[in-house]
């Protein structure tokens, strides 16, 4: 995880320097809708590649939004789950989600 030192003064870049990838956006937004594995967030986010898949949970993980759960198994089962602090960007993807559909009704 990052230390204050490294985090940037404006609290916005911060937020974005955490979750400003597409990608990582996508992939808080279907951990909301609870645990998932890794086959079901590949399936569920189009169009991602396997490599930047994991490279996004792995920076996930690293930054203390989501936890991986490595089920001792043959072939190996590992789950994701979004920590507290990740469930705490609801707000932020339902803003989103808010301005989006507001976006697509004015430019219908």
């Amino acid at each position: 995880m990052l230390n204050r030192n490294e985090l940037p003064l404006c609290p916005v870049e911060t937020t974005l320097m955490l979750i400003g990838d597409k990608w990582k956006v996508l992939i808080i937004r279907d951990l909301l809708e609870g645990t998932k594995r890794f086959g079901e967030l590949k399936k569920s986010i189009g169009g991602i590649s396997q490599k930047v898949l994991t490279s996004n949970l792995r920076d996930l993980e690293e930054n203390g939004l989501l936890s991986r759960r490595v089920f001792p198994e043959v072939p190996p089962k590992v789950e994701y789950t979004l920590t507290d602090l990740g469930r705490s960007m609801s707000p932020i993807l339902d803003a989103l989600a808010a301005w989006g559909k507001k976006f697509h009704e004015l430019t219908a």
